[in-house]
């Protein structure tokens, strides 16, 4: 039997029969206790601040938001707090925000319990998650929720650096980084970056990853 103390978990939805159901089973597992619940947006983001549980179980449907709100309103407070997302079905486009907005994983409500249970112990060991799956990194699970749409790339006139700085980019390499392998100073690079912003039609680094594997402009 484990000695580990149980993974504290907070719930969000706004049904609570469903939030009733969910705590009763995970009180199945000694491994887990639910140590508060939220119906909206407004309580979800007072009960973590107030209770900082281990995870966060959170509802993308709420009555006065989408649970996108909460990790936004969340998102720059440095909480240790991991987020696995409770969805009817995964949306690229909310999928895609949820992981950018800081959500480690997304799991269906019609999933097993057993897979629910997985999934949160995946989280919690700072794995990420997608439906049925756990996933190495955020940049494998963005490119399995993406899926295979490509981007017509001659059509953004990407030169030839331009593609390899990108490519560079989504591997989490650094201007200095780009600098070296490519022999240029970090101003070029800077110059690059600024180009590729514009005929991708993005605004900073994260915006322009996400497009580059959204549309399959970089292999990883």
């Amino acid at each position: 039997m484990s000695s580990d103390p149980p993974i504290r978990i907070v719930l969000v939805d706004d049904h609570p029969m469903f939030r009733d159901g969910l705590r009763k089973l995970l009180e199945t597992d000694t491994g887990f206790r639910v140590c508060g619940e939220a119906g909206d947006v407004g309580s979800a983001v007072a009960a973590v601040r107030e209770l900082t549980p281990d995870i966060l179980l959170l509802d993308m449907a709420m009555p006065d938001a989408s649970g996108l709100e909460v990790l936004r309103l969340l998102g720059y407070e440095g909480l240790a707090t991991r987020v696995l997302v409770l969805t009817a079905a995964i949306g690229h486009g909310e999928g895609v925000q949820a992981l950018q907005l800081g959500a480690q994983g997304l799991i269906l409500k019609a999933a097993a319990s057993q897979l629910l249970f997985e999934a949160i112990r995946a989280v919690m060991e700072g794995e990420f998650w997608i439906d049925d799956a756990p996933m190495p990194d955020l940049e494998s699970c963005l490119r399995e929720l993406l899926g295979q749409s490509r981007a017509n790339v001659n059509a953004l006139n990407l030169t030839p650096r331009e593609r390899e700085i990108l490519a560079a980019l989504v591997n989490e390499s650094s201007n200095r980084d780009i600098a070296v392998k490519f022999g240029i100073s970090e101003i070029t690079v800077k110059h690059h970056l600024n180009s590729i912003f514009d005929k991708c039609g993005t605004s900073n680094r994260v915006e322009l990853v996400l497009f580059a594997l959204r549309h399959g402009l970089a292999r990883l």
